[in-house]
């Protein structure tokens, strides 16, 4: 079972930046799902962004479209380039795997520890 761990996360002004990294115990399947997802405390889990490995295109939540974007680094490494951060943004950040796009936004079959991202005005 694949492990994901991510790091990257901490303290912003608003309209500042973060680049979150996902490392992987292995290396992606080619086409695999991966992914982002967030929760902030008493809130519900957000999808941020979901792609397919070694494809072109992503889906991104319309709350970070156009300030967030999803790469992949090398085999075994994601990262979420965050910009023009907002007060909004605020929450855990989860690295996940074997995603599903759903109404509404993905589902993930696993995720990692996640990493914290705290944007203030």
């Amino acid at each position: 079972q694949v492990n994901l761990v991510e790091s990257g996360g901490g303290s912003v002004q608003a309209g500042g930046s973060l680049r979150l990294t996902c490392v992987a115990s292995r290396a992606f399947y080619n086409h695999a799902c991966m992914g982002w997802f967030r929760q902030a405390p008493g809130k519900e889990r957000e999808g941020v962004v979901a792609t397919y490995i070694d494809t072109e295109g992503a889906w991104y939540s319309d709350s970070v479209k156009g300030r967030f974007t999803i790469s992949q680094d090398n085999a075994n490494t994601l990262s979420l380039q965050m910009t023009s951060l907002k007060p909004e943004d605020t929450a855990m950040y989860y690295c996940g795997g074997d995603c599903r796009v759903l109404t509404g936004g993905p589902e993930f079959g696993y995720w990692g520890q996640g990493t914290q991202v705290t944007v203030s005005s």
